[in-house]
């Protein structure tokens, strides 16, 4: 446990903005797996059969129906996308956000030492790159998950459009 301390302490107190979008992202992502994996097939398969019990299929009315029970799902399958997009939009630039206040740490003691005190710079330059390789890394494994949940969303809908039979 000390290592990780020691990471956040070389990290600048921005590694702790990106652990919280991090965290925020990753429960966004289990949530997701849960509802594409477990919830959604047994939703399908549930308004199925509420639909194959009707009557009329054909009739203006039950067209409207089948048409609002798909766009409600395709908004169920979309929940949390955005957000989940936007968190990984703001994990680099809060990376960028630590490479500026480590690089005005290293500006500091530069000021204050000159370039004769290469310890004090050297934290200044954790302080720097690590933000940004946290935050490149917490993004790029929410672009992978981002990307699986649009098509995985797709497919649900498509899915239950082909069991929502009009004939």
């Amino acid at each position: 446990m000390q290592w990780l301390l020691d990471f956040f302490n070389q990290g600048g107190p921005v590694l702790y903005g990106i652990l919280a979008a991090c965290l925020l992202l990753w429960s966004l992502i289990l949530e997701r797996l849960w509802f594409f994996y477990l919830d959604l097939p047994r939703s399908n398969r549930r308004l199925a059969e509420q639909w194959r019990q009707r009557s009329n299929f054909d009739s203006w009315t039950a067209r409207k129906i089948r048409a609002a029970i798909i766009s409600r799902q395709r908004q169920r399958s979309q929940t949390y996308l955005s957000a989940i997009a936007t968190l990984i939009a703001i994990c680099p630039l809060l990376g960028l956000l630590g490479t500026v206040t480590g690089m005005v740490s290293v500006f500091d003691v530069l000021a204050v030492t000159g370039t004769g005190n290469a310890r004090a710079m050297a934290s200044g330059i954790s302080q720097a790159t690590i933000p940004t390789m946290a935050g490149l890394v917490v993004a790029l494994t929410g672009l992978y998950f981002r990307a699986r949940f649009q098509r995985l969303s797709e497919r649900g809908v498509q899915q239950l459009t082909d069991l929502l039979v009009t004939d």
